[in-house]
């Protein structure tokens, strides 16, 4: 914890001290909040001045079981002693545990595995491309699979995609979300897959129809087109399933999985179905799978199972939103959300929201402009949901 002997004048140094440091050698890519954050534990993190702050960013949704959650922090502990890296030219035990845990959680039949969401993407792409020989792709407005220039193929905002033209498949159709009569009609002879996140994360979360993404899968199952399941964002109990496809009933032929994956440790992977998996040397990683992240990936599962976080994501996301839906709020268009995967739509930019909250203890996000994005680790409290949603009522 904080040492309180500092003086505050220490603490202003240290801050700025980063700040400066960070603007002079960091390239600067990033909106950086006024905030150095020293620790966390929970649901809470602390800064350098030993101000808590709850956080409903979760690391963008990666650290769904909180911070240093303890079982994590012992598996890398132990891991670290024995063996952090030997690279994929070996087998390793724990590797080959983690792809066995999950193939359960998924109900998928292979793994490969890789260091990040936009990785898993570009190996889901590729996956698609190899298995149907075909090498167009279509995708929904407002989506985001991330920031690689393959993945950016995929993407839709322009902002992000505009500066880097052409991408990698310049083939890509973008459709309305939730219109499957658009896919319908955009699947071409040539089209490889489509690829959809259950629920749009950075497109504000989005919710599909009931029935869209069946009616997706029977598109994709008439045409031959593979379905690419993007749950980097909705995995791993996010959503109150392990992952959100369960809310659909329906099984994509390829899944994509980060984020929360590595129990806040840098890694990705993709899942899939019997009779869709890379040849040998057909794709690698020379970190993807390594021994600590595995470790940490099977501890964070573990403690998920261990202390019922699906169920917990559940009804604290249900008791969530409706403490939001009951703010008295005439700003406020609507509160949707599935677990603790929250939206709340405003009638307009939400920065200084975001800004007013960070200032009263509370973190939040802001995503296409004008929704409040709400993602915290899945052992948040009730207390500190009535605490964030005062604040947000404040604000």
């Amino acid at each position: 914890m904080i040492d309180k002997t500092i003086n505050s004048g220490d603490l202003q140094a240290r801050y700025n001290s980063t700040v400066e440091k960070d603007s002079k050698y960091v390239m600067q890519t990033y909106g950086r909040q006024p905030l150095v954050i020293s620790e966390g534990r929970g649901a809470v993190v602390q800064d350098i001045y030993g101000k808590e702050y709850i956080d409903c960013v979760a690391g963008i949704a990666v650290n769904n079981i909180g911070y240093c959650h303890p079982t994590v922090v012992k598996a890398i502990q132990a891991q670290a002693e024995k063996l952090i890296h030997v690279s994929n030219l070996y087998y390793t035990e724990i590797q080959a545990e983690l792809a066995e845990a999950l193939v359960s959680v998924t109900g998928m039949e292979r793994i490969f595995f890789c260091n990040s969401g936009a990785e898993s993407v570009e190996a889901a792409m590729k996956l698609a491309r190899v298995a149907t020989g075909k090498s167009a792709f279509v995708a929904a407005e407002h989506s985001f699979h991330g920031r690689t220039i393959g993945a950016l193929s995929v993407t839709h905002k322009s902002m992000y995609r505009d500066p880097f033209m052409p991408p990698v498949s310049s083939e890509t159709k973008f459709v309305p979300y939730s219109d499957a009569d658009a896919i319908r009609k955009a699947v071409s002879e040539d089209c490889a897959a489509v690829i959809l996140e259950p629920i749009q994360g950075e497109g504000g979360v989005n919710i599909p129809d009931t029935g869209y993404l069946k009616e997706v899968r029977e598109i994709c199952d008439e045409t031959g087109t593979l379905l690419i399941f993007d749950e980097v964002q909705t995995g791993f109990g996010r959503t109150g399933t392990w992952f959100c496809k369960e809310h659909f009933g329906v099984e994509p032929d390829i899944m994509t999985m980060a984020k929360a994956l590595g129990g806040g440790l840098p890694m990705g992977a993709i899942a899939a179905r019997s009779g869709f998996s890379f040849g040998r040397g057909q794709h690698a990683s020379t970190y993807g799978g390594g021994p600590l992240v595995c470790a940490a990936a099977l501890a964070s599962i573990q403690a998920i199972k261990e202390e019922k976080l699906l169920e917990r994501s559940k009804e604290m996301g249900a008791y969530f939103m409706k403490k939001l839906s009951g703010m008295k709020r005439d700003d406020v268009v609507e509160v949707r959300g599935k677990g603790l995967m929250i939206g709340v739509e405003i009638k307009y930019p939400c920065g200084k929201l975001v800004d007013f909250a960070r200032e009263h203890g509370a973190l939040v996000n802001c995503t296409s402009d004008t929704v409040l994005r709400l993602v915290p680790p899945l052992v948040i409290t009730k207390e500190q949901v009535d605490t964030v949603v005062d604040v947000l009522e404040q604000a």
